[in-house]
């Protein structure tokens, strides 16, 4: 597994839009992913709004993207969920089918969605990643968002000309 983003991206944009679709399934691991990463974008980026949406589960995360990303497309957007595995292999279905749909979500609209929907194996390993001080994935999905953010205005000023040449 990658280590974390080691750095914290300074916006280049004046003003920034995050989306961030959170499930409630799980709620005390999943409001751990949600209140680091939006102190993170708040701490790294005061020019930040943050509009959250809170869907039942994992499996609903990808459709309110989709309208997010249809009806008023913010600068990124951050999927929040845990998904915990159990005796059968619905978990593992359910998390294939999220990443499908927030990937084609991305490419479609070429808007950056940080996956950080969580497929684990426990609570040991949800309470690690969600609740910890030394890793949340919570704190690296608004680093991902914040870099993607820069990337992607950077590219879109070169293909536009804006951009100076090096």
């Amino acid at each position: 597994m990658p280590g974390p983003i080691p750095h914290r991206p300074r916006p280049t944009q004046e003003h920034l839009s995050i989306a961030i679709v959170a499930s409630l399934y799980n709620e005390t691991y999943v409001e751990g992913l949600l209140n680091a990463a939006k102190d993170e974008l708040q701490e790294v980026a005061p020019n930040v709004t943050i509009t959250s949406y809170r869907v039942p589960g994992a499996f609903e995360i990808p459709v309110c993207t989709e309208l997010i990303l249809r009806s008023a497309p913010p600068d990124a957007v951050i999927a929040l969920g845990v998904i915990l595995r159990g005796a059968t292999e619905h978990a593992d279905l359910v998390g294939a089918s999220v990443t499908d749909a927030l990937q084609r979500a991305a490419t479609t609209y070429c808007v950056p969605v940080v996956h950080e929907v969580l497929l684990l194996d426990d609570a040991d390993q949800a309470e690690e990643r969600c609740l910890g001080a030394t890793m949340n994935r919570g704190t690296e999905a608004a680093r991902v968002a914040l870099t993607m953010v820069n990337l992607f205005a950077a590219m879109r000023a070169k293909f536009s000309g804006e951009a100076t040449r090096a």
